[in-house]
């Protein structure tokens, strides 16, 4: 069975700084695109960041600058470093990976279970 698990979510003040991480784990042959979503309360949710599996990154124009995306593949994992993070970054933080478990399968979407990321004073 797939799963996928994020931490390093938490309570931190404007201006500060959090990493989460989220690794894959189970039957996995290869991961290709990697994503971190979010979702605000009364919110849809939305991508914040996207990895490919050549390493090639995207942003919403909002994050551009304060988030920063990335994997480490011998680890089937993703990171998601946060900086300058303002009280509407709180949210919770999903990643998401599309990937095969076997050579001939389709590849398929997995949801972690998300971790709460908090900003107040």
């Amino acid at each position: 069975q797939v799963q996928l698990v994020e931490s390093g979510g938490g309570l931190v003040q404007p201006g500060g700084s959090l990493i989460l991480s989220c690794a894959a784990s189970g039957p996995i042959f290869s991961i290709n695109d990697m994503v971190w979503y979010r979702q605000a309360p009364g919110k849809e949710r939305g991508s914040v960041a996207i990895i490919t599996g050549d390493g090639t990154t995207t942003y919403r124009d909002s994050e551009k600058g304060r988030f920063t995306i990335s994997r480490d593949n011998a680890k089937n994992a993703v990171y998601l470093q946060m900086s300058s993070l303002k009280l509407e970054d709180t949210a919770v933080y999903y990643c998401y990976a599309r990937l095969k478990r076997t050579p001939s399968d389709y590849e398929t979407g997995y949801w972690g279970q998300g971790t709460q990321v908090t900003v107040s004073s």
